[in-house]
């Protein structure tokens, strides 16, 4: 098997399934825009290869130069629940894991930020509040985030 012949087959397939069917989350775009507002340095760092993150934001309409460093599972050897993907993006922002705020839905990826030594507020779109425990904070939306979880 070409394995990378099989993945471009498979992002191909990817973008034509997500294509008109996939949205933001509610309050995505805003707390983006909230953030820049603030004066927030931003990074995006998900677990997907580059092509699926680009067709993602692609699709809901948010755009990668909203953010001041992008990192993919691909800049890294271990990915979530390690630590790796976040001690990387404070670098690339230019700030220590500790000024940082990871925004996290999943339960690896909060134990990923605590282990970088980030502070975590977890949306519980994917999970329910009580799984998400260990996050500093805990909303049901983005649209329903703590002020406190991004003025520390």
């Amino acid at each position: 098997m070409d394995i990378e012949r099989a993945k471009a087959r498979t992002y191909e397939i990817y973008e034509t399934i997500i294509r008109g069917n996939l949205k933001p989350l509610p309050g995505a775009a805003e707390m983006v825009s909230r953030c820049r507002n603030l004066g927030l340095k931003l990074a995006l760092a998900t677990s997907a290869d580059k092509i699926k993150m680009e067709a993602t934001l692609t699709e809901i309409r948010i755009s990668s130069s909203s953010f001041d460093a992008t990192i993919t599972g691909l800049d890294v050897v271990n990915k979530k629940p390690f630590p790796d993907i976040y001690l990387m993006a404070a670098e690339k922002i230019g700030l220590k894991p500790e000024e940082c705020l990871v925004v996290e839905d999943a339960i690896s990826g909060i134990t990923a930020a605590i282990r970088a030594g980030c502070r975590c507020l977890a949306v519980s779109t994917s999970f329910a509040g009580e799984m998400l425990s260990e996050a500093d904070w805990i909303c049901d939306s983005l649209e329903n985030v703590p002020d406190e979880a991004l003025k520390w």
